[in-house]
């Protein structure tokens, strides 16, 4: 008996047992595993005159891709034919290139499938390429496959023998896939096992040299490093895979999740992944896994709660059967394993991708980047200049390569992309979760948070107009700081500056939503790090006023200006122009409270001190010269008003320019105030001057724009433009409605602005549901005593007395003409206004002599306080003071314009109860003649008129009077 040798496992032993019989010719037909104890049993046999490989036959070609076709695989439209194209040139070496989990090896997948369908004759190879073991086990698959004749023997080269059977034409058509090729050092280096100890003629090379490039074969790569597919292929060969688009995104979760109803939460789950493909197959499978007590809106609103829950969800590890085993399911892993290997090899690189992980990724500007690099430097030493100077350019310019080399580097690895301007950056937004999350595991999060903050805090500049562009370009990332907080109070005061700064400019733009995060984030940050009269806590107490008032919540406006104008009195003193910003905010909103008086004194207090301590063209001078001309102009000191703010507006011109929107305000105040002063010609210029520079400069649904619209809406109507004004004033409506919301006091006013026009133009229904639904909101915001509230109950007034509702006109009337008492005092102008409103009403229901009354003491105190000429010092019983009324708007506004008409109106019905009826039916008759030619004979006014001319004739003439007078028209 002999011996026979049996070998299991790993080779490790042998065990020995007895056989009879003679030890014949040997034929190894199934290969150990390379290690000492294999080439001990070769070298046992290599003498051996009997040795030699049993011949094999030669397979059909196949594919050793090792997963199946994904029947759920998405075409992206080009992409693939891109693939194809590139991949049919002889010879063909092409690399897809992206992040990882963006579906380059699920491409390469379906085109090694594609490529067999196409051609049976194809071999194509799958080689794993993580690293040089995977590498070379992968090789030995392809000769196994194949059946290369003396792959077998340990001694050989496996790789030259794969090489030399991919160089031979012979062996027909082949493809080479390289999968996830990110670190591609190995492929440079020479590795042990590729010495041929059987043929000494042939060196050792490195593995990359094995990678054939000819005529009947192609080579396709996929790597998340542009500079790993830049030294394996040419440029042009080079294509970039992106994240998918919402179309194919979309096809691609319900071919994994199964065809879903809403559709909207869909595309809004599918965007908020950004379209990454793995991304979107881990959200299907958790879904999937967990139906039917999870669904589409369920996880989208999971994944919306915080950082914490959306990084937890995107760890998910199921989904994707198509991977690679080393390879991770979760899309976080999947880039932590690349930011791990970014460290090793370039730490200033990762360092840039730590601070840029925190800024806005849609467009990072390369000026907020710098500093990270500047640590420590310090340039406050003047000595020895000339070579100092010199020292600090060599120091820039090293940090400027460093900065280039590492921008490179993140583009390598598809970590950031550089955007069409050149000097600007994107960065996916998971990307900067997952390496915030990298950050907090490594210790470093509050680091480079640090970093973020400082450079935000030193490049954000006073929103000034001057300084919209550079504030408009850093906003997004004041937005993404929002939710930054520090955890050091010097940290903290920055970061509250910051954040103050971007609120005051989203406010400026009329973004008012984003300027109250801003702001009630700071103010509850700082009063409970800082306390409640911290500086940085009064300055965004201030900003939180700013925007209360905006939004037209003036009580809570005014309770927080107090406070701040109180803490700063205090700890700044009544002069300090911070104590004076308070002082002026507050008093605007008293303005707005119809607290004219409180507001006039508090004005006039803070300019004064502003011309003493800062000059009398100061910006902040003219803004209380500005506020204060508004708050005079509501009280009907109209001339005085006038003169301050064409002071305003010369010095705004001369210094600001005129297309700041300082001086367009200023432009359509004064218009406002010359429109309450009937000097309507120029104040339309000025108004639709105001409103063409708003639109260029803010754009059209800034509130300013709007307020504009609506100033020139009103100034149309007084001078009877009415088509004009009602398309003006339903511009403005829409516009506040959308910004401003339908509670706000603004789209009040241009509720009732646009009543007014419908009133004007008979359509007295629509202007009376306008009027109600006006007046309710006053009444709910404002309350029933503020100013607006009154006046939209007179307005309301006006439009039940056209329509013969008398009674309930009268009411309003009387409960108008109170407030304005008790508000805004029995001299001012919307007083007087009223009390003649209340009189005609009266009149209509035959109270003439309480309208007498209530029109004599109107008549008295306009003359009074406007003089004897001025436009509004109406007459309405008295024959001889209508006359004069009249005469007065004929000049001043012209005969057919309206308060001329309706001054005839009451005089035709002063003379008619005079007896003087003869003369009443001619000035009627006069006044039936310009209705009908301005407002045509179906016009309400004017049939309203006609009966009344009719009622008043002698019955014995009544038919042939009125038959010849329309004869006449």
């Amino acid at each position: 008996m002999a011996s026979t040798a049996s070998f299991y496992g790993t080779n490790h032993g042998f065990q020995l047992g007895y056989n009879s019989g003679t030890i014949g010719p040997i034929t190894i037909e199934n290969h150990l595993p390379p290690g000492k104890f294999s080439e001990m049993c070769y070298e046992l046999f290599a003498d051996s005159r009997s040795w030699k490989e049993r011949p094999e036959t030669p397979p059909p070609p196949s594919s050793t891709v090792p997963f199946r076709r994904d029947p759920d695989f998405v075409d992206r439209g080009t992409l693939l034919d891109r693939i194809l194209e590139k991949g049919s040139a002889s010879p063909s070496r092409i690399a897809l290139v992206g992040l990882g989990g963006v579906g380059k090896s699920q491409l390469v997948i379906e085109y090694s499938y594609q490529v067999r369908d196409r051609s049976p004759d194809t071999w194509v190879f799958w080689v794993h390429t993580s690293n040089a073991a995977r590498f070379e086990q992968s090789y030995r698959e392809i000769a196994d496959r194949v059946k290369i004749p003396g792959r077998k023997d340990p001694k050989t080269n496996i790789f030259n023998l794969v090489s030399e059977w991919l160089h031979n034409e012979g062996k027909g058509k082949w493809m080479l896939i390289l999968d996830s090729i990110d670190d591609d050092r190995f492929l440079h280096e020479i590795p042990l096992s590729s010495r041929d100890e059987s043929d000494s003629r042939i060196p050792a090379q490195p593995l990359f040299n094995y990678l054939p490039l000819n005529a009947h074969g192609s080579i396709i790569i996929t790597t998340r490093s542009r500079g790993v597919a830049a030294k394996m292929v040419e440029d042009g060969d080079i294509i970039a895979v992106e994240s998918m688009d919402q179309i194919h995104a979309q096809t691609l979760f319900e071919k994994k999740l199964g065809k879903q109803e809403n559709q909207e939460d869909i595309i809004e789950l599918i965007a908020a992944l950004e379209f990454m493909p793995l991304a979107i197959v881990q959200a299907a499978a958790y879904i999937k896994q967990r139906a039917p007590r999870s669904s589409v809106k369920q996880y989208l609103t999971e994944f919306q709660k915080n950082d914490y829950r959306k990084m937890s969800l995107l760890d998910y590890k199921g989904g994707q059967l198509r991977r690679d085993q080393e390879a991770k399911n979760s899309i976080i892993l999947t880039w932590q394993i690349s930011f791990n290997h970014l460290r090793q090899e370039r730490p200033t690189a990762a360092d840039l991708l730590s601070l840029m992980s925190f800024f806005d990724g849609h467009g990072i500007a390369e000026f907020l980047l710098y500093d990270r690099n500047q640590k420590g430097t310090n340039h406050d030493s003047m000595e020895n200049e000339t070579s100092d100077k010199d020292e600090i350019s060599a120091v820039d310019s090293d940090v400027n390569d460093q900065f280039e080399e590492d921008i490179v580097t993140l583009r390598n690895f598809s970590f950031i992309s550089v955007n069409m301007d050149g000097a600007s950056f994107g960065m996916h937004g998971l990307v900067q979760l997952a390496m915030q999350k990298w950050l907090e595991t490594n210790g470093q999060h509050e680091q480079w948070k640090q970093q973020f903050i400082q450079n935000l805090s030193k490049e954000f500049p006073k929103p000034e107009y001057r300084n919209w562009e550079k504030c408009e370009l850093i906003f997004p990332h004041a937005q993404s700081a929002v939710a930054q907080l520090p955890h050091t109070d010097n940290l903290l005061e920055e970061w509250a500056l910051l954040l103050n700064n971007a609120a005051l400019f989203a406010l400026s733009k009329g973004n008012i939503i984003e300027a109250e995060k801003m702001a009630v984030n700071v103010m509850k940050a700082t009063k409970e790090k800082l306390g409640s009269e911290h500086e940085s806590t009064l300055s965004s107490t201030n900003m939180v006023g700013l925007v209360l008032d905006r939004q037209g919540k003036y009580k809570e406006a005014e309770a927080m200006h107090r406070h701040t104008l109180a803490a700063r009195e205090k700890m700044l003193g009544v002069d300090h122009l911070e104590t004076l910003i308070s002082l002026g905010n507050l008093a605007v909103v008293l303005d707005r409270q119809g607290k004219y008086k409180e507001a006039e004194a508090m004005h006039r207090q803070a300019l004064a001190t502003r011309e003493k301590v800062l000059g009398v063209d100061h910006l902040d001078t003219l803004i209380s010269m500005s506020n204060l001309s508004l708050v005079l102009n509501k009280q009907g000191k109209y001339e005085e008003a006038e003169a301050i703010h064409r002071q305003t507006l010369a010095a705004r011109e001369r210094i600001l320019g005129v297309d700041h929107p300082n001086t367009l305000t200023s432009i359509g105040n004064l218009g406002l105030i010359l429109n309450r002063q009937k000097k309507y010609k120029e104040a339309e210029a000025m108004n639709r001057q105001a409103l063409a520079g708003f639109e260029k400069v803010l754009g059209v649904d800034h509130p300013d724009t709007l307020t504009s619209r609506s100033i020139l809406g009103f100034g149309l109507y007084m001078q009877e433009k009415y088509e004009e004004a009602e398309a003006m004033h339903r511009q403005a409506l829409a516009g506040y409605n959308k910004v401003l919301g339908v509670d706000h006091p603004n789209t009040q006013t241009s509720i009732g602005n646009l009543g007014l026009v419908l009133d004007r133009q008979g359509k007295y229904e629509e202007a009376e549901v306008m009027h109600r639904q006006a007046l309710a909101g006053f009444e709910k915001v404002l309350g029933v005593d503020h100013p607006n509230t009154l006046t939209s109950m007179d307005n309301l007034s006006l439009v039940l007395e056209r329509q013969g509702k008398y009674k309930e006109a009268e009411a309003m009337h009387r409960q108008a003409l109170a407030g304005y008492n008790k508000v805004l005092g029995a001299d001012h102008p919307d007083t007087l206004a009223s009390l003649s409103s209340l009189g005609t009403v009266l009149e209509r229901q035959g109270k003439y002599e309480e309208a007498e009354e209530m029109n004599q003491q109107a008549l008295a105190t306009r003359e009074k306080v406007l003089g004897v000429d001025h436009p509004n010092t109406e007459i309405r019983e008295a024959e001889p003071m209508h006359r004069q009324a009249l005469a007065g708007y004929e000049k001043v506004l012209g005969v057919d314009h309206a308060m001329t008409l309706m001054s005839m109106r009451y005089l035709s019905v002063v003379l008619k109860k005079q007896g003087r009826r003869d003369e009443a039916l001619e000035v009627l008759h006069t006044y039936i003649q310009l209705q009908q030619l301005k407002l045509g004979p179906d016009h309400p006014d004017t049939i309203s008129a006609t009966a009344d001319f009719n009622d008043w004739q002698p019955k014995h003439r009544k038919r042939d009077m009125v038959t010849r007078f329309f004869r006449k028209q």
